[in-house]
């Protein structure tokens, strides 16, 4: 600070003058001065002189008269200062050789004067130390003020990106929602374009247009007219009415409307209530299942609706017969309250508070039909399932109620690696508040009405429903969308009950993570039995299925949820495998005193079937689930083509022998996932932004379980993953055949068990994990059961 600098230049300046006129005071005489340079007072004389004696001259003078010395006294320019004391000394040393004292100095005297001087001294010592002191200051003050500068500055800085960072979100989300509204809008005045041209046939609506026509040409030019845009006018204007209206909105209008045009659409529109109550109260019967039916259709074929983000809001039509009002002040808001619902439809949004094992039974209607029959082979729901004479035929609805990126990789492909988004965990953590929007979105369209319909069309008896503990409950620091798939699972099972079709309730995510993979919820460590929580996490997850088992205990459910999942795939390996039986012991008596009385199904937890024989043998309603693949180790997934079907054949028919025979096996074993797949190229299938064993590049950053070597069947540079991910359409006739043959191959050899789920449904694109692909790709037979 220049200013600062020349502060003290000037002090420094001013303390040598100081010092200097002291000096030049000091060199006066001997006489006595202070610490500023003054002349102090004589001293008294010594008393023992006589009167006589000082008034006579001094000899002192004569003697400092002495050559070397000035008449006045002041020593010479080459001696020394000399100091107090060196004078007094001096003084009594001549008074004693001539023989008189003179003026001596009193001893009380000189020290009074050096106290003086030694206070004066520190005086200025402590004057100059606070100059240092406030200058330290001032610095300290400079320095605090420019980092507060620099951190205020910093501050605004950050503030200013978050909200630049903001206000880019919100405008998105407004482009979106306004895209949204715009396709809605699109979707009425199609529908009501469709509703008139059924309503008119093309003679009616030609000789209405012509009308028209001739209206408009009898119309004076003093009247305003409607103002086109310009793409309008370059397509020759609009002859309809309801044209001219939709494609105004399409394109965004041209200008403010005129008189005429506005009490013309108050005309309109009045007209158009009178005729849509007559309307009304005529097709309400007709129209409305039509839309339905037509609306589900377009979100199953729609492959944007099947990732979550589809624009097709459901009607929810069944919202008109009640009032708001009639939902308490508490429950607003709430999973309770039907109107913060995203879809209501075939949901009973009449209110209810009432709960079962502390779950809600809002939206479950009173009255259920078990009578009907999933095919001929079965028996319809009624009537009893044979477990271990008739074998299963299931398929999973994966992906739905807990998400894995393989099936829905449209929720993970918008981020980059860096961000991270490898789960539902750290997809709700990146979404925040956003996540309930989406996933709500998601479990409305994925899975639908029509999908339990087509898996009953295409020969199945039973559905396997994955879902994550977040259906129930959520805990401190979870992310998760809390209890709104817990709707969603129940009208799934009605959907299930009206095609006939029994369910397995799969405990699929355990709070913790039961294995440390994405599609527990949350990939990395295990914190279930294991960890600094896992006793409290197990404890937990039975405290879960002390509510489940409650609220599925109901009459309701008796024939329908014919098979209780107690917890999907616990790595057992990575576990304590006494302490996963202990826990499996507890659950079984938990959900049996509960009174679930059907099939209890536990997995195998990779420990191999062999390994089962004599365990878990106190409950005699037992299902061992294993899951079966080729893909996932190197040494299934480098067999040929030839290898892998005889594999099927023989290897999974001979385990599923051994583990149904009580002498070398558990008992009941059923398969409860498997696919076609016979490579890991499919995306993410080895989790999000991992390589593959396939094509040797699966870096998992940890070199025990990184595969860094091609492992197809070649094992070579050569080994592409592009045959396998292509279109089915691209797929060879000898592919298909094989694919076709891998498929039955093990479904024969399941089926020598309880039988077998396939996993799963439908998936974004991944054809060969998706039965409904596979089939349209005829790669799967039409019929499970014909085959």
């Amino acid at each position: 600070d220049p200013s600062r600098e020349r502060r003290r230049r000037e002090r420094r300046q001013s303390r040598n003058e100081d010092d200097a006129e002291q000096e030049r005071r000091r060199r006066r005489g001997h006489r006595a001065t202070d610490s500023s340079g003054d002349v102090l007072p004589r001293p008294p004389r010594n008393p023992r002189h006589s009167e006589s004696e000082r008034e006579s001259p001094s000899p002192r003078k004569k003697r400092h008269s002495t050559p070397g010395q000035s008449s006045s006294g002041s020593r010479s320019r080459s001696s020394a200062p000399l100091s107090l004391d060196a004078i007094a000394k001096l003084d009594k040393a001549n008074a004693k050789k001539a023989g008189w004292s003179g003026y001596d100095y009193d001893e009380d005297y000189l020290i009074e004067v050096r106290r003086k001087e030694a206070k004066l001294e520190k005086e200025r010592v402590k004057v100059e130390k606070a100059e240092k002191r406030k200058e330290r200051e001032q610095d300290r003050e400079v320095e605090q003020r420019r980092r507060a500068y620099e951190s205020e500055t910093a501050a605004a800085e950050e503030e200013a990106r978050v909200k630049r960072e903001r206000r880019r979100l919100e405008r998105e989300e407004m482009e979106k929602e306004r895209q949204r509204k715009k396709a809605h809008t699109d979707d009425e005045r199609d529908e009501r374009r469709r509703r008139y041209e059924e309503k008119h046939t093309p003679s009616e609506r030609a000789e209405r247009r012509e009308r028209r026509r001739e209206e408009r040409k009898h119309r004076t030019e003093d009247k305003r007219r409607r103002v086109v845009s310009g793409p309008l006018a370059e397509e020759g204007g609009i002859e309809d009415d309801d044209e001219y209206r939709y494609m105004m909105e399409k394109r965004g209008g041209a200008g403010p409307p005129s008189d005429y045009i506005q009490d013309e659409a108050k005309r309109k529109k009045l007209k158009r209530i009178i005729i849509g109550v007559v309307a009304f109260l005529l097709l309400l019967a007709i129209i409305i299942p039509v839309a339905v039916i037509v609306s589900k259709k377009s979100k199953n074929d729609d492959p944007a609706s099947s990732s979550g983000g589809g624009s097709n809001k459901p009607s929810n039509s069944n919202l008109d017969g009640i009032s708001e009002s009639d939902i308490p002040a508490d429950a607003k808001g709430t999973i309770l309250d039907p109107f913060s619902w995203y879809d209501t439809d075939d949901f009973n949004v009449t209110y209810t508070a009432a709960m079962v094992g502390g779950l809600p039974v809002m939206g479950l209607n009173s009255t259920w039909d078990d009578s009907v029959q999933a095919n001929p082979n079965v028996p319809k729901l009624s009537d009893t399932f044979t477990y271990g004479k008739m074998p299963i035929r299931g398929v999973n609805v994966g992906g739905w109620l807990n998400m894995e990126p393989f099936i829905t990789p449209s929720f993970f492909e918008a981020y980059s690696v860096k961000d991270n988004i490898i789960d539902e965990y750290t997809l709700c953590t990146k979404l925040g508040t956003q996540c309930k929007t989406k996933l709500e979105q998601h479990y409305s369209s994925f899975v639908t009405k029509q999908t339990f319909v087509d898996i009953r069309n295409a020969g199945f008896d039973h559905v396997r429903i994955p879902f994550g503990y977040w259906i129930v409950t959520t805990y401190d620091g979870d992310p998760y969308v809390k209890q709104v798939s817990w709707r969603y699972l129940l009208r799934g099972i009605e959907y299930a009950r009206q095609n006939g079709l029994r369910v397995n309730l799969d405990f699929h995510g355990a709070p913790g993570s039961q294995n440390g993979w994405n599609h527990s919820g949350r990939q990395g460590v295990i914190g279930w039995l294991n960890g600094t929580d896992g006793a409290l996490n197990a404890q937990r997850t039975i405290d879960i299925h002390d509510q489940l088992s409650q609220f599925f205990a109901q009459p309701r459910y008796k024939n329908i949820i014919t098979m209780y999942g107690i917890l999907n795939e616990p790595r057992m390996v990575d576990l304590n495998t006494n302490d996963v039986l202990n826990w499996t012991t507890k659950a079984i008596d938990k959900i049996r005193k509960n009174n679930i009385t059907g099939v209890l199904v536990f997995g195998d937890g990779f420990m191999g079937l062999d390994n089962w024989q004599g365990k878990l043998q106190s409950d005699d309603n037992l299902l061992l689930d294993v899951h079966q693949y080729v893909i996932f180790n190197t040494d299934q997934i480098s067999l040929n083509h030839t290898d892998k079907l005889n594999f099927a054949c023989r290897g999974w028919t001979a385990q599923s022998k051994r583990s149904m025979d009580t002498t070398t096996g558990f008992g009941p074993t059923m398969c409860g996932e498997w696919s076609q797949a016979d490579t890991d190229c499919t995306e993410y299938i080895n989790n999000v932004n991992i390589g593959t064993r396939w094509e040797g590049n699966m870096d998992t950053g940890n070199a025990s379980t990184s595969i860094l070597s091609p492992q197809c069947p070649l094992k070579s540079s050569t080994c592409s993953c592009d045959k396998a991910i292509a279109d089915p359409s691209d797929y060879s006739d000898a592919y298909k055949q094989w694919l076709y043959q891998f498929a039955v191959a093990q479904m024969i050899s399941f089926e020598y068990g309880w039988g077998w789920f396939y996993w799963t449904w439908d998936t974004e694109k991944a054809t060969q994990w998706s039965w409904k692909k596979g089939v349209a790709a005829g790669i799967l037979p039409s019929k499970v059961y014909d085959k």
